[in-house]
């Protein structure tokens, strides 16, 4: 009898010890699940969405205007999250090909990959699943949608290499951030109008803008590590340049508010969005690299400001 007892209490000991050992394995799994899956959330900067916010609007605009203001809710859903994934894609490869600047540069050495906390594969292997769901999204519409997202896939890969080898590095961001305005037409009627190639060039103006700006947060380390920009080629002419590109962004919205026939409340978004876009000016004036980054996410109000114009023309 008391050799039996002992047989059962060895059992029972072992039995906890396993289910013990099994809940504890669970309790790490579930932990480390979790820590992956901020550090992923990091590394598509879901903690920072002014990058996606930035190349929303001008898509917005050009569907809204495609569509006179009723674009379908399957449109407006592939757009939308076609936006995110396509972003979130963008800035894993741009670290990818930054992973050995990223950590000399105050902003940017804390990201997980410039930190060590994602590896190399891990960010291909979120880069690859994300571009399949942008790629997803996309045959759902049209030939000549999909066709005009291959060119964005390109740029997507080749614009992190550019501020290496140029000091326009900008101007390839303004295509990749514009190019969702003539999908956005292709898309809705299936054709790319003039008029789809103008708001392309008035968005390369405004991407110029903010991203000039945004060189010019950064400018003292990119000098440093031997990256290009806009800022280091225009120097001190930078705040000058900036105001005349300004003024230039603003006639093409409104030349092509006029060939719309857009009514009084995009011309007050106008006038608003002069007024944002002075107020950077403002801030950008010492170089402060605070105040400059202050006047980069500004321009989420910019593009906001012009797409309420638009949306409240149309209601």
């Amino acid at each position: 009898m008391a050799e039996y007892k002992d047989r059962l209490r060895q059992s029972l000991t072992r039995i906890v010890q396993q289910w013990t050992g099994a809940v504890s394995g669970l309790t790490r799994h579930r932990q480390t699940l979790r820590t992956k899956s901020g550090l992923y959330a990091q590394l598509i900067r879901l903690d920072k969405p002014i990058g996606w916010l930035l190349l929303l609007w001008p898509t917005m605009w050009a569907l809204w205007l495609a569509n006179e203001g009723t674009p379908s809710l399957h449109l407006l859903l592939v757009f939308v999250l076609g936006v995110f994934v396509t972003r979130s894609a963008g800035v894993v490869v741009n670290d990818l090909v930054d992973r050995d600047f990223d950590p000399f540069v105050e902003r940017t050495k804390t990201r997980p990959l410039a930190a060590g906390k994602v590896s190399t594969t891990e960010a291909c292997a979120v880069a690859a699943v994300l571009m399949l769901c942008a790629f997803l999204l996309v045959l759902t519409t049209n030939r000549l949608t999909v066709l005009l997202s291959l060119f964005a896939v390109s740029i997507t890969l080749l614009y992190p290499f550019m501020k290496r080898y140029t000091y326009l590095p900008q101007v390839f961001l303004g295509f990749a951030f514009s190019w969702g305005i003539p999908m956005a037409y292709a898309a809705s009627t299936g054709d790319v109008p003039v008029i789809a190639w103008l708001i392309f060039a008035a968005n390369m103006l405004w991407v110029l803008i903010f991203d000039t700006i945004y060189a010019m947060v950064d400018r003292e380390d990119d000098l440093r590590v031997g990256l290009k920009s806009t800022a280091i080629l225009l120097d001190d002419a930078d705040r000058i340049v900036i105001g005349i590109i300004q003024v230039m962004f603003i006639a093409a919205l409104y030349s092509i508010g006029r060939q719309y026939g857009l009514g009084a409340a995009y011309h007050i978004a106008l006038l608003s969005a002069a007024g944002l876009l002075a107020y950077q000016q403002y801030l950008i004036y010492d170089r402060s690299p605070g105040k400059c980054f202050r006047a980069f996410l500004n321009n989420n109000w910019v593009g906001l400001v012009i797409f309420t114009g638009i949306v409240l023309t149309y209601s």
